[in-house]
């Protein structure tokens, strides 16, 4: 086998944010924007409920033979809109937690930002777990260090 031979693969790396004051004000601007969003959508929601309810209604009204029907439509639209509410209140809990937490994270703490793909080669005796462990440390958008094997 020749020594030389080369391969090119494809790495996950983190993204890792150093906690600055600019930070945490950008990360409660975007949850705080995610649950105005979620609070927009919930109106809405109750909005088209309360809309098929009465377009139902005055359904059952010109129609006396199929009040059973229209009850068990209505009964079904409550149902779903119960579901809905709750995937957004969860949504709505969940951002409100996140919101929680970036308040009390300390400056300089370091917090995972997301990931990116990357390239790297690998030759025979190289350490394939070591070139996979990279991660990319940023402070307000700028990059601050590369860890690891490149």
């Amino acid at each position: 086998m020749d020594e030389n031979q080369a391969l090119l693969l494809k790495r996950v790396v983190n993204i890792k944010a150093i906690v600055t004051p600019l930070w945490k004000e950008e990360a409660q601007k975007q949850l705080q924007s995610q649950i105005n969003q979620v609070d927009g959508r919930l109106q809405q929601l109750e909005m088209q409920g309360q809309r098929m309810v009465s377009e139902l209604q005055k359904q059952a009204e010109t129609q006396p033979g199929s009040a059973t029907a229209i009850q068990q439509q209505m009964g079904n639209i409550q149902n779903q809109l119960n579901q809905d509410k709750s995937k957004l209140l969860q949504q709505k809990n969940q951002s409100l937690q996140q919101l929680q937490e970036v308040q009390t994270l300390a400056v300089d703490a370091e917090v995972d930002q997301g990931k990116v793909e990357s390239f790297f080669n690998v030759t025979v005796g190289d350490n394939l777990v070591s070139k996979l462990q990279v991660e990319i440390l940023i402070k307000d958008g700028v990059i601050q260090e590369i860890r690891g094997e490149l």
